[in-house]
């Protein structure tokens, strides 16, 4: 992508908010059109091209994972950074799997699954909403994707049933393929977590976030998450620090850990 030497003149616009969309913040009950009312530009309904559609997807880039964000790390990864790294793990699916999976699936669902949190926001396990609120208000989101933004568009409807349809097939997780994409999502954080604690230079604890190792379904997938809780054992050594793959025994709070139960808890 090409650039230029031009700087912002005094007086104008402030343009260091463009890469970042808070969560949009909205009075109870929730829902999308009270999201819609807040944010930069309301799309188009009845358009008949894929352009509203594609410009709300720009939200997964600027919307940043909110649990780092905890933790003090403001320029972390966005929402699409994570299920764009998510859909290339898919494709090291352990032989013993690849030939029970539909992997070009996988690679779409890994591409789908948190599409809704481009108006949800990302909500973690700490902060409050029950788990039936946070599934009321995703499906409430893909629905209006996938038909009020699509329904015009040549070939639309087609395309947002499919996209519907693999989210939803996420959400139940009742499929193989729904089990592994789950598992894959939770090595993709497992991976994060080393790779911040590392560049923070020690200095930073996200133990916490090692407890979704316990979290992992499919056996192949779990000698995966064993091998990076080896790996950030290694990098902590003899420095005391969170082991959250313990739970309470490793030094997680026994709300937080109630917390993650409730959220990890599928359908």
């Amino acid at each position: 992508m090409g650039s230029t030497d031009q700087q912002p003149t005094n007086g104008g616009p402030d343009l260091s908010h463009l890469g970042y969309s808070p969560i949009v913040k909205v009075s109870e009950p929730w829902t999308v059109e009270k999201v819609l009312e807040k944010i930069d530009e309301k799309p188009r309904e009845d358009s008949k091209s894929a352009l509203s559609f594609l410009h709300m997807l720009e939200r997964l880039k600027t919307t940043k994972r909110e649990g780092w964000r905890r933790f003090g790390i403001q320029r972390g990864e966005s929402i699409s950074d994570h299920m764009y790294r998510m859909s290339l793990i898919s494709m090291f699916a352990p032989v013993s799997l690849r030939p029970k999976l539909d992997l070009y699936k996988c690679m779409r669902m890994c591409l789908i699954h948190d599409m809704a949190e481009l108006l949800v926001g990302d909500i973690t396990p700490v902060d409050g909403v029950p788990k039936p609120e946070k599934n009321r208000r995703e499906a409430a989101t893909m629905d209006y994707l996938t038909k009020n933004l699509l329904r015009g568009v040549p070939g639309g409807p087609d395309v947002g049933d499919e996209i519907r349809s693999i989210w939803q097939e996420y959400e139940d997780s009742q499929t193989l393929d729904s089990h592994f994409v789950h598992d894959v999502d939770k090595i993709e954080l497992l991976l994060q977590m080393v790779e911040y604690e590392k560049k923070g230079d020690g200095k930073l604890d996200l133990g916490e976030f090692a407890y979704v190792s316990r979290k992992m379904t499919l056996p192949e997938m779990q000698t995966w998450g064993e091998e990076i809780i080896r790996e950030r054992e290694e990098f902590w050594g003899s420095v005391n620090h969170i082991h959250g793959e313990k739970g309470v025994e490793g030094g997680i709070r026994e709300e937080t850990r109630a917390q993650q139960e409730d959220y990890y808890q599928r359908s």
